[in-house]
């Protein structure tokens, strides 16, 4: 084996400049860690000419990629130029090339990640993507070697710093939702257009792919529900404070008898569960296993180095493999078929803002609602509103089905004495009394 290895980079945004960077000032440790040099080869840009933060010769620049695809000499592919047809086209390529591939592209992996390492297997090449999923906190890799003993039952996980920075603004600050966004962009946390981040599709590629190497099976990325966060109100947040919760869009994997869900949802959290103290651009993963019981990542969710920390994490790895002749060998198989809860099966707490017509008798065919549905209350705020004779009512149930919840969200939407029906978020833990 040659004394140093190549890497092909595609891409040199963010995450691209910060790889090379941590290459080129972290040499000596990479060369300790491994016990070759790592050389970046050639880099594929859309402009050669463009204006860069990092300081890089133009002679490693190209915008043909096949002039990294294709190089002999190139050992690792990295790709961070993000979308899905043209990265997927490439992967392949770089694949059947025979060349290992370190990727950062949630879309992609949510998306075609079984087919990606089948054909990695094929070509006894390594594909690995610790950074497609919370940046720079290593849970895939705590989940495939460090946990890999272990029968995980349950993930929650905080896994889009976007939307995390915008609860964490409207709960201590009490901006709006409008206000905590903007803020987020003009930090440059949240995209312009905040669509992916704002309504939880993000974090549903990432609980796709956490579900699928956790639970050892094909999930796929319609499998998971999806809500957002842009109909939180700041009166929902202060109710929940009076409770002691507080919101967070929750990335929720859980498995019963080989039986899954996964969702994305805005949640209520206990103030003493673990997640909840997980402020602003954050991520966390919290992990229950059968044997190791509970335990959480946490770390920065996205960044230039941070997430490039996660790709060169990768780099190692496949060079460690290259040198024990193992590449290809790591990948493990689904082992069991994908079978989806139903809503019968699927239990939880559920948080209900209502406003009732302040008339006698009114609250009692609320109670009469849940009790022939066979629901119980945690907790009942209630606070009168000054206008339209109406009630406010705060409803917290106890652990019930989803079947029943959806159910009972319907049946008050019909029942005359309620105007209207606020909102509706699951509830983690035990609320205030």
């Amino acid at each position: 084996m040659k004394n140093y290895v190549s890497i092909g980079l595609l891409g040199l945004g963010t995450v691209g400049s910060g790889v090379v960077q941590l290459i080129k000032n972290h040499q000596e440790d990479l060369i300790h860690q491994v016990g070759c040099e790592v050389r970046v080869k050639s880099i594929l840009v859309r402009d050669v000419e463009k204006d860069r933060d990092i300081q890089i010769g133009q002679t490693y620049l190209t915008t043909d990629a096949n002039e990294v695809l294709q190089d002999p000499e190139i050992d690792i592919v990295v790709e961070v130029i993000g979308g899905v047809e043209e990265a997927r086209e490439h992967i392949i390529q770089a694949l059947e090339a025979k060349k290992h591939v370190v990727t950062a592209n949630k879309d992609l992996i949510a998306l075609h990640g079984p087919e990606l390492q089948k054909k990695a297997i094929e070509n006894n090449c390594d594909l690995f993507f610790e950074a497609s999923v919370a940046g720079g906190v290593p849970i895939l890799r705590g989940l495939s070697e460090g946990l890999s003993s272990d029968r995980i039952q349950k993930l929650m996980g905080i896994v889009n710093g976007t939307t995390n920075y915008i609860l964490t603004k409207m709960d201590e600050d009490g901006l709006s939702y409008e206000t905590a966004l903007k803020e987020a962009q003009d930090l440059g946390f949240a995209e312009a257009d905040p669509t992916a981040d704002v309504e939880g599709l993000d974090a549903a590629r990432k609980m796709a792919i956490l579900a699928r190497l956790a639970f050892h099976t094909n999930v796929e990325l319609e499998d998971v529900e999806v809500s957002g966060i842009s109909n939180v109100s700041v009166e929902d947040l202060n109710y929940g404070q009076k409770l002691g919760l507080t919101m967070k869009l929750i990335g929720h994997a859980h498995i019963d008898n080989q039986q899954l869900e996964v969702s994305v949802q805005p949640t209520f959290l206990a103030k003493s569960h673990p997640l909840a103290a997980v402020k602003n651009e954050y991520n966390a993963v919290y992990v229950n296993g059968e044997a190791v019981g509970e335990t959480m990542f946490y770390g920065p969710g996205a960044g230039s180095l941070p997430t490039a920390t996660a790709v060169m994490a990768d780099v190692v790895a496949v060079v460690k493999n290259m040198r024990l002749g193992v590449n290809g060998k790591s990948v493990v198989a689904p082992r069991f078929e994908r079978v989806l809860k139903t809503p019968d099966q699927r239990f939880g707490k559920h948080y209900f803002r209502l406003h009732l017509q302040d008339e006698v008798g009114a609250f009692s065919k609320i109670t009469s609602l849940f009790n022939e549905l066979d629901i119980s209350f945690e907790q009942i705020l209630q606070t009168p509103l000054s206008k339209d004779e109406l009630a406010e009512i705060i409803i917290v149930t106890h652990r019930v089905s989803m079947e029943s919840s959806q159910k009972a969200l319907m049946e008050l939407r019909d029942l005359p004495v309620v105007k209207e029906v606020i909102s509706h978020y699951s509830v983690e833990g035990d609320v205030k009394k």
